[in-house]
């Protein structure tokens, strides 16, 4: 089997349309086809379902599927190790960031990265945690800095990670900013303004509710943490900010209640990576663990 058709196999499947793995590998869509085809015809099967709009996988088409996979891997792992001892840091590197590192972890690790290695493209792409999960599955990226999951699955490997420590927060007017002390019971009088309820964030706020036997009123969920912040600082309810976002716009309640997130960095188990992506991991643990 040929590397080429098997890419070109993934990346329809991954784009779920023909047009668009076309572009993506800057092929013509007839020539992509071509290429899904000598493959049908090399193994003897057909392995996406023509006669529907959006795109099947056979049954022979979703057990090639991690095979082809880790085929591609291997191939990439050949490359890396072969690369010499003395490789010169240049070419693309792929990585995604969710928004809240992008904006208050990524640019460091950046200005230092790119002083020292100039001709490394960095390709970036923001987007929530969850997604970025579904994005290094089509191995669309190397590296993807994100919330850690306690539900990850056991083909990501952790090669980074910290602690982001979080507090409850309102608005400087609101009433609970009077108060000296505040409880989960004063909390419970009045809106949450949280991230969506498949984050960690949501998780470990409800899991105190739940424990306390009380009601958590969720308002207008949005799992950015910008938006979250302006939503709490105009009154619309109380809210768990990281604390370095924290500024005079938001008032930190007093609180016993400490919690926490942990971010960090993943890869791909079994996929190896580039020199550019452990040079940058190292730029993170010193930034980090400072």
């Amino acid at each position: 089997m040929e590397s080429n058709a098997l890419r070109a196999f993934l990346t329809i499947v991954d784009q779920g349309s023909f047009s668009e793995a076309a572009e993506l590998l800057h092929l013509t869509q007839p020539a992509i086809s071509k290429r899904l085809a000598a493959l049908e015809s090399q193994l003897g099967v057909h392995l996406i379902d023509r006669s529907h709009r959006q795109i099947r996988l056979t049954d022979a088409g979703t057990r090639l599927l991690p095979h082809a996979r880790r085929i591609l891997d291997e191939i990439h792992n050949a490359r890396i190790s072969l690369s010499p001892d003395n490789e010169k840091l240049e070419g693309e590197l792929q990585i995604i960031a969710s928004h809240h590192i992008g904006l208050h972890h990524l640019p460091s690790w950046l200005r230092r990265f790119t002083s020292h290695y100039p001709e490394v493209k960095l390709n970036l792409q923001f987007m929530e945690s969850d997604a970025a999960y579904a994005e290094m599955q089509k191995r669309n990226a190397e590296l993807a800095f994100v919330t850690l999951s306690d539900s990850m699955e056991s083909h990501f490997m952790v090669y980074q990670q910290w602690s982001d420590p979080m507090a409850f927060v309102v608005g400087p007017e609101h009433e609970l900013a009077l108060k000296k002390s505040v409880s989960l019971g004063d909390l419970a009088r009045y809106p949450a303004i949280l991230p969506d309820t498949t984050t960690a964030t949501y998780r470990a706020v409800s899991r105190l509710f739940l424990e306390a036997n009380l009601p958590l009123q969720q308002q207008i969920p949005t799992n950015y943490l910008e938006t979250i912040k302006m939503m709490t600082s105009v009154g619309l309810g109380w809210s768990v900010l990281p604390i370095r976002m924290l500024d005079d716009s938001t008032h930190r309640l007093a609180m016993n209640y400490p919690v926490s997130r942990v971010l960090g960095a993943i890869g791909l188990s079994g996929r190896q990576l580039s020199l550019a992506a452990r040079t940058l991991l190292e730029i993170v643990r010193q930034e980090e663990t400072e």
